[in-house]
């Protein structure tokens, strides 16, 4: 009787498939060394304008460390130490605005973002109009918006828009993208485009990041056969929102975004044989543990790596922050 009754108190079992890649991208590891290193070069405090990455997990240890979270260039006092931008990219007129105040600025802006800032440039630069695929609002459209005069760049979200959106010339066309869309999206979009306007130019290489593109091809990879996925990330971060629409349409019946395990809605989250977990760019791996550890308690859990492939990129510090920037002691 009392093994009946054990074997009824028992949790069910429930085998997690922790996608990989998944969690920090090189641009982001660079982003929060930028800063840290900073503090120890030049000490406490360090502002940074914007959130360094969008993870309020990260930007909180980095306030614990001595940084100072501002929107905008006046709030910061006179002063020599740095002001760091963050690795969505700004508008060329905030590092104009910081050199007129003289202020010791420090670019953390994703090299991957920087490219598309360059090629932007490059095609206004040869007398094109630009459009720019992107979702409105978000820092990086704002960031490669502002490389170019106003009107030099439409910006446009969808298929729909994709049709419709007037332009000057067809003949002098070219576009670009944001970074962390879905692969999948973009690419329809882009298909409209260049149906509508078999003349436009777009990138040498895709601007969709390799880590926004490994990440969502993870995901792909085990979408079909789980009952959940659970996306480590933060409501404003683009690409895990992407991550969650990348499994849903993929066949996953359920698709969560969560920051912490505290945000876990276990009324979504009963009768689970199999799971999928994930996580964003910005999303450090502490949190994808810490969410491992919270299906422990409810569920006997059984966790099963699947490795779509490994990452090795990596970017070179600012030249403020390499070693030898150090002052002598």
């Amino acid at each position: 009787m009392a093994s009946a009754h054990f074997r009824a108190m028992a949790k069910p079992e429930l085998k997690i498939l922790l996608a990989a890649p998944r969690g920090f991208c090189a641009g982001v590891v660079r982003a929060i060394d930028i800063v840290e290193r900073a503090l120890e070069i030049y000490g406490a405090p360090v502002y940074v304008r914007h959130e360094i990455v969008h993870n309020k997990f990260v930007v909180d240890d980095l306030k614990s460390k001595g940084a100072i979270f501002v929107d905008e260039l006046d709030e910061i006092p006179p002063g020599d130490h740095p002001v760091i931008f963050s690795a969505h990219g700004v508008p060329k007129a905030v590092p104009a605005e910081a050199q007129r105040r003289a202020m010791f600025q420090i670019d953390a802006t994703c090299p991957l973002v920087t490219k598309v800032h360059m090629e932007a440039q490059r095609h206004f630069e040869q007398g094109l109009e630009i459009i720019l695929i992107g979702h409105k609002g978000h820092p990086e459209v704002i960031g490669t918006m502002g490389q170019l005069p106003p009107g030099a760049v439409s910006l446009i979200e969808t298929v729909e828009d994709a049709e419709a959106v007037p332009v000057r010339d067809p003949s002098k066309l070219a576009f670009v993208t944001q970074t962390t869309l879905s692969v999948d999206d973009t690419r329809d979009v882009i298909v409209a485009l260049q149906k509508r306007f078999p003349a436009i130019k777009g990138p040498t290489r895709e601007d969709i990041c390799y880590a926004t593109t490994n990440r969502q091809e993870a995901v792909k990879s085990i979408a079909a056969g789980i009952d959940a996925l659970v996306v480590v990330g933060a409501p404003n971060s683009s690409n895990s929102k992407r991550l969650v629409e990348v499994g849903v349409k993929s066949g996953c019946p359920i698709g969560l975004l969560v920051q912490r395990a505290t945000d876990l809605d276990w009324a979504q989250l009963q009768g689970l044989k199999v799971m999928g977990l994930s996580a964003g760019a910005s999303a450090p791996e502490v949190l994808v543990n810490e969410i491992i550890d919270a299906f422990r308690a409810h569920y006997e859990v059984t966790v099963e790596k699947v490795v779509l492939r490994e990452e090795n990129v990596s970017f070179k510090l600012p030249r403020e922050l390499r070693p030898a920037a150090a002052p002598a002691a």
